[in-house]
This record gives structure tokens, sequence and C-alpha cells, in this order.
């Protein structure tokens, strides 16, 4: 049963959809309440708040000046809130609207030179020199990697991923983007270490098209027209009532 009730408090239903938005409202907290366990402890505390709320009912706690200030306070922010989300909602984009955008802010979807590389960092140049002898060998660089290197990296065959210049010290920078794709690079001293490389890719600088920069086109034009349509209006209401301003 999709929204089956799980309880019943004061004549009060609370359904899997109360415990649904419960977890999603726990956020990575949720893990904490895994399994029938955890399942069963969230269902005792949506029956507290029922219970609470049942509790707070009899004694007539709505009529507190205490509480009648905040509630009003919180409906009004709710309100100022709901009223600009229906606002952003009327806003509709078509593609005309983002290829012309994105025409026009080419400069915005540059890709800059980026390279995939792979490396297995050890302590001495000597050390280094023996690898590749062994990759030269026949030993494969994910194994080696695996075997030698004292990066984390090797976890994964000594894969970095994907990266561009100014994330790499220098000395690794300058030797990993002057190589070319399925080479194996001489030890490269760093002040980590020595380095050998392996280049998988070299992916030079670009401009995305707009279909694989399409998503990002469309928040970056969404953020435009919502500031648009934020400023209207503002001005607008700003004519509709009294606005006065000391600062």
């Amino acid at each position: 049963m999709e929204n089956k009730v799980l309880a019943i408090v004061d004549g009060r239903e609370i359904k899997e959809s109360d415990l649904n938005n419960l977890i999603k409202n726990l956020g990575q907290n949720a893990a904490y309440f895994q399994g029938e366990e955890g399942r069963k402890k969230l269902i005792d505390e949506l029956v507290m708040h029922e219970l609470m709320y049942s509790d707070a009912v009899e004694k007539k706690l709505e009529n507190e000046e205490e509480f009648v200030e905040v509630f009003n306070s919180m409906k009004k922010s709710m309100l100022q809130q709901y009223n600009l989300r229906k606002m952003f909602n009327t806003i509709t984009i078509s593609d005309e609207e983002l290829k012309d955008f994105y025409e026009k802010n080419k400069y915005l979807y540059n890709r800059p030179e980026m390279v995939k590389a792979s490396h297995i960092l050890v302590d001495t140049e000597e050390k280094a020199n023996e690898i590749l002898e062994d990759i030269t060998d026949g030993l494969s660089f994910e194994d080696a990697a695996a075997q030698y290197s004292s990066c984390p990296s090797k976890q994964n065959g000594g894969d970095l991923g994907q990266f561009g210049k100014g994330q790499m010290v220098k000395e690794f920078e300058d030797a990993v983007f002057s190589m070319h794709a399925g080479e194996i690079s001489a030890p490269v001293k760093t002040q980590f270490g020595y380095h050998i490389i392996k280049l998988t890719e070299h992916m030079p600088a670009k401009s995305a098209e707009f279909e694989e920069a399409y998503q990002e086109v469309r928040d970056n034009f969404f953020a435009v027209k919502q500031e648009n349509v934020y400023k209207d209006k503002k001005d607008d209401l700003a004519k509709k009532y009294d606005v006065v301003i000391f600062e």
C-alpha cells in the first residue's frame, strides 16, 4: 500500500508519506534509522509529534501572545517565500532564447586545456628507474602503481582523473602537459618525491558546443531572467505601495 496508515493519534492518521517526509528532512542523519528498528523509532517520533500537538491544543497554547507573535512572523516569511516561488514559476524559456544567449555569451563556456593522467610516486629516483624497467619488461603501469606508489591513488592504479593547469605543482604540470597520450615519463622530481607519469588523454582548450553546455546555458539564462523578473516586480510594487527608506 503506497500511503498506508502507520498509526492513529487522537483521531489523526500518520501515513507512510509522513514517514518519508521525516526521513527526507533528516538528510544524512537518516542513515542512523535504517532497518526495522530505525523505522519504529521514527514512527514513535511522529506519534510524539501528534501527542504534543494534542497537548498544545488542549492547553489552548495557540491563544498565548508569544505563540501568536511567532506564528505571525512565520506566516509572513512563508507568504513571502511562497509568493516569490509563484512569481519565479511563471518564467518560461524557449530553445531559441537559449541559443541566442549562448551565442552572445560563448566565452562563458570556454573549456580549458585538460589532461587525464596517472602516476606512481616513490621516494628516490633510483626506485623510480627500477619501476620503469619493470614496466618495460611487461609489468602494467596500474599494477606497478598498486605495488609501489606511496600516493593514495595507488588504489585506482595511480589514476588522478582529469585536471587543468594550476592544479598540480609546477614540475609535475610542466611534464604532464608536454606529453603525448599513451606516453610514460622519465622520473619527475617534485617536493613530494619522484613521479612516473602516464598520460591517458590530452584535451585541448575549446568552446563547448550549445548541446554540450545546454544545462549550464539554461541555468545561467534562468538566473538572468529570474533577476529581471525580480527587479520588474520590485519596481511595480514600489509604485503600488508606500515605501520610505531612511538609510
